[in-house]
Order: C-alpha cells, then structure tokens, then sequence
C-alpha cells in the first residue's frame, strides 16, 4: 500500500511491550515536519503506534480514546487489550468505504503483555512482534533474526532502534527521529530517540 508511509514497530518483552513509531509527517515527496507524535496512549495500560496518513490516525484514536474511557466509566474497571484492539476492528471496518488510511498496532499489559496489528480495513492479528508501514520489509530481517519472548525491556529496546536503522537506510518514507512507548505493570512511558 503505496500510502501507507513510514514505519512501526511492535514487540512484546518480559513484563511488557514496546511500541515505536518514526515522527515524520511527509505530503508527496517532501518532509513536512519531523516531530509528530503517531504514537497514542489509549489508557494507562494500553497504546497504539501507527504509520499512513497523520490525520487518520489521529481520528480514528480519538473516538477510540473516547469510546474506551466511556466504557471505563461505565463498567469501573481497565478494558482488556484485544478488547480496545477488537473496538478499533470495528470502528476500521465501519468504515470500510471510506477507509482510514493507517496501519495500526495496538499493544498493553493487563496480566500479560499482548501485541496486535490492524490493517485499513480492521483486520485483527495478534503476535509477539509486528512491523508495519513503508519501511517494514527493510526491518522485519532484524526482528527475525534477534528477538526472543524472553528478551528484558532494555534488549526490546535496543533491537527496535536497530530495526528501525535498517528501516530507515533504505527507506524515504519513514524518518529519522522516533517515538518509543513502553508499556509494563506500572503504566506507559514514553521516550524520543534520534537516530543520525
């Protein structure tokens, strides 16, 4: 998908999951900004990381943002994760003739540490790690050859900033600074990191 710019990367690691996204907004062949946030606290517990279109992303999260603290009032308790992951299935496939054109992965800890991905049309996938966007096919090589279930918050760390290296080597889409989240048993935290 030709529209689908820039590159995202989900991993789970003992005791949580990582979400990382680059931050360039990009309109055609030219770099518009390269300090947007495609990296989005859904609750304390869960986020979401995205490439594509800027707009659509932050849309679409949020009303998914606003659904999920609707549904916390309501029953007073944290949403699951596939539960915030299979909200945004829907609301993608709703609106499937008019799509939003975003990538998504959706990671939290409750109990577990659980990692999905979406594609425009609300598919749901779940697994220990995920590369989405323009610049996946350059940084999934990493991911394969590197990551293990058993990895510790540091080393998921440390491999997507190399997968995210061999992403941005060979692609233009995806920019050089990025968002990183963590998300473990006391909440999200995010940091930047600057590659060059």
């Amino acid at each position: 998908m030709s529209y689908i710019g820039g590159t995202a990367i989900g991993l789970k690691y003992d005791g949580g999951v990582l979400l990382a996204a680059d931050k360039a907004y990009i309109l055609g062949n030219m770099v518009l900004s390269s300090g947007v946030r495609k990296i989005f606290p859904i609750t304390n517990y869960v986020g979401a990381a995205a490439a594509g279109i800027v707009a659509d992303m932050q849309e679409l999260f949020k009303e998914v943002s606003w659904y999920a603290n609707l549904r916390y009032r309501t029953i007073n308790r944290p949403l699951e994760v596939r539960s915030i992951a299979k909200l945004t299935s829907i609301i993608m496939y709703h609106r499937r003739l008019f799509p939003y054109f975003t990538q998504i992965l959706i990671g939290g800890y409750l109990n577990k540490p659980e990692l999905y991905s979406l594609d425009s049309l609300g598919s749901l996938i779940g697994d220990d790690y995920i590369v989405i966007g323009s610049g996946a096919e350059n940084a999934i090589g990493i991911l394969d050859s590197e990551y293990s279930i058993d990895i510790g918050s540091e080393e998921a760390f440390s491999i997507a900033l190399k997968a995210f290296k061999a992403a941005i080597k060979r692609d233009v889409l995806s920019g050089s600074e990025i968002d990183v989240m963590t998300i473990d048993k006391d909440g999200y935290k995010i940091v930047s990191k600057s590659l060059i």
